[in-house]
């Protein structure tokens, strides 16, 4: 396990929440006093915390028989008052400044405004100020929605260049089969040349949030692969974060890989974002993908697909249809059709502004 500078601590809905589904303030205030171990330590925290729903659920008693997603936007908008008054009275005990972020994912597709968020953050940083960040589930429906604050917290973790992403949860780690069941092992690290272990986990999701460890799983591999150091680790224990600090820690860590330039990590992200998709033929293909720096070129485009301006994110795939990769756009799909397949053009995607999957 590597030193820490930057930490964003995801705390999970099953971590904030009794059996019952009512808030577990006892814990919380034990997280918070964890918390400032780390701060105490001179480490930096963001926190992404999930709980809203779970207070708003506290509050307020809605019919059986109202629309799911109404409740969920109620509870959620009643109980983030509750939730971010609930952090600012326990911080303000041990005098500690907090911030509310409330971000949608509409917040990251756009270069702008994921700069303006990350120079948001990195100055309430500089301050002593402690971020808390959740997703604004008032607004957020379906298909704009995070798959959960997993996603949310490898989001921040790559946009304020954190070089460490915990994620708390209600067990140890990643387990060889359901950790419930005797005989299951916990996986303490996962390395880049390891064989893949996601088939050993289960796919139940949590009982109060949305993802399960599958995401997490997920979210950890993609964030190990920008240069973060990641951990799963059971934030129902005590001293938890102070096991973190003196690297005592059970847990399941991933091992980070060399770091990405900034614009790659917000790329890497952006599979959901995409505005446009980009056929490329072998040639374009050999070439971005070998050991040369390259950017695309219009002469190895084949077909441009949907609408884009400059600055959008585009989804690039081979001629099967496999995706290779992401990049930014650096002029609209109107100019690009009219460049298709000519030589002597301006590169469609810089390499500057361009992720590979498997080739990075």
């Amino acid at each position: 396990m590597q030193n820490a500078k930057t930490i964003v601590i995801k705390i999970g809905s099953n971590v904030l929440t009794q059996a019952s589904g009512l808030p577990d303030l006892n814990r919380m205030q034990h997280l918070v006093q964890q918390i400032m171990r780390l701060t105490e330590a001179g480490k930096k925290v963001v926190l992404v915390s999930s709980g809203a729903v779970a207070f708003g659920r506290q509050a307020i008693s809605l019919p059986e028989k109202l629309n799911p997603v109404f409740k969920k936007q109620i509870w959620a908008s009643t109980g983030q008052i509750r939730l971010i008054n609930q952090y600012q009275g326990l911080f303000g005990e041990l005098n500690q400044p907090i911030a509310q972020i409330l971000v949608t994912k509409e917040d990251f597709r756009d270069r702008k405004h994921f700069l303006n968020m990350k120079n948001c953050i990195e100055a309430l940083l500089s301050q002593g100020i402690l971020p808390v960040i959740n997703e604004n589930d008032t607004v957020t429906i379906t298909e704009l929605m995070f798959t959960d604050n997993d996603e949310l917290a490898s989001l921040t973790a790559a946009m304020i260049n954190a070089d460490t992403l915990m994620l708390l949860t209600n067990v140890d780690g990643i387990y060889t089969g359901n950790p419930a069941e005797p005989g299951s092992e916990l996986i303490e690290k996962v390395v880049a040349s390891m064989p893949e272990v996601s088939s050993y986990i289960s796919a139940t999701k949590s009982s109060f949030g949305r993802g399960g460890m599958l995401t997490k799983y997920a979210m950890a591999k993609k964030s190990a692969d920008l240069g973060i150091q990641v951990i799963i680790a059971n934030g129902k224990n005590d001293g938890v974060l102070e096991s973190f600090l003196r690297k005592e820690l059970r847990c399941t860590w991933f091992e980070p890989k060399r770091e990405k330039h900034a614009p790659k990590k917000w790329l890497a992200h952006g599979t959901h974002y995409y505005k446009g998709e980009i056929f490329i033929n072998a040639g374009a293909k050999s070439s971005l993908t070998s050991s040369v720096i390259r950017s695309l070129l219009p002469i190895g485009i084949t077909k441009i697909e949907g609408e884009f301006s400059k600055g959008d994110i585009l989804l690039i795939r081979d001629e099967n249809g496999e995706k290779i990769g992401l990049g930014r756009a650096e002029y609209s799909s109107k100019s690009a059709e009219e460049k298709i397949g000519q030589k002597k053009q301006k590169a469609l995607i810089h390499y500057d502004y361009l992720y590979l999957f498997d080739h990075e």
